[in-house]
């Protein structure tokens, strides 16, 4: 094994063991900076802005929605503002978001059978997310609401010279249970983590310059299995309900 490889692996098992773990377990979320080192954040970063210029991000989709473009009459703007794109790290013009993706992918691999009960052996695709920077944001909600599967958020933030107080754009996290709330600014090659139920609501606030941020979903193995169970009983339902005269 290379030298290089070997001191990065290593590196990795540290901050998995000694940081992310203990402070998912204790606080429920844990953010690390200079991730991938600037030479390599850049090369993320000229990716997703190739992405955005080249019109692949579309507007980002709500669970439920009672019609389209609203929410109980309300705005989908107003709830969810940014522009997304999902991606596996394969495509052409992905590579540096793929080696993002497998130094993630490596550092859940060491937290796996010490994150308490979950099992995780898959994650979703990456969403590339913009925000355009016309005070769009995200009100507060729950990744996973309804037990669908997804475990740990892990966010990985590209935005250089951010300045919360012009640009606005934090990530508030609620925790459950806590009389506080944390605040994390999108700073270039910031790393988060969280857990993605109903211990952390979070909101992304009114964003005032061009916020960039790749989000990869963790799942629980069980839990997925048996989403995925109520989902094909409920389809199958709902197919024998039209079916019926």
């Amino acid at each position: 094994m290379p030298i290089l490889q070997q001191v990065m692996e290593a590196d990795l098992e540290r901050l998995a063991l000694d940081q992310i773990i203990p402070s998912l377990l204790d606080v429920g979320f844990f953010y690390v900076d200079n991730f991938l080192g600037e030479l390599v954040g850049d090369f993320v970063l000229d990716q997703v802005k190739e992405m955005h210029n080249s019109g692949v991000l579309h507007e980002g989709q709500l669970a439920a929605t009672g019609r389209p473009g609203s929410v109980s009459g309300i705005s989908k703007r107003k709830i969810r503002g940014d522009k997304i794109a999902w991606v596996s790290g394969v495509e052409s013009g992905c590579e540096a978001i793929s080696f993002l993706l497998t130094l993630i992918d490596k550092l859940i691999s060491l937290c796996m059978g010490r994150l308490g009960k979950s099992i995780i052996r898959e994650r979703s695709k990456a969403m590339v997310a913009c925000y355009p920077g016309n005070g769009a944001g995200y009100v507060k909600h729950v990744d996973n609401p309804n037990s669908d599967g997804r475990c740990v958020t892990c966010i990985y933030y590209l935005n250089k010279n951010w300045n919360t107080k012009e640009h606005g754009g934090i990530l508030r996290i609620f925790p459950m249970g806590k009389s506080y709330v944390a605040d994390i600014e999108p700073l270039f090659d910031r790393l988060l983590f969280f857990w993605s139920d109903r211990r952390n609501p979070h909101e992304v606030q009114p964003s005032y310059s061009t916020r960039y941020a790749i989000t990869v979903w963790y799942f629980d193995s069980e839990e997925r299995a048996e989403a995925k169970r109520r989902f094909r009983n409920l389809t199958a339902t709902t197919q024998q309900e039209r079916s019926t005269p």
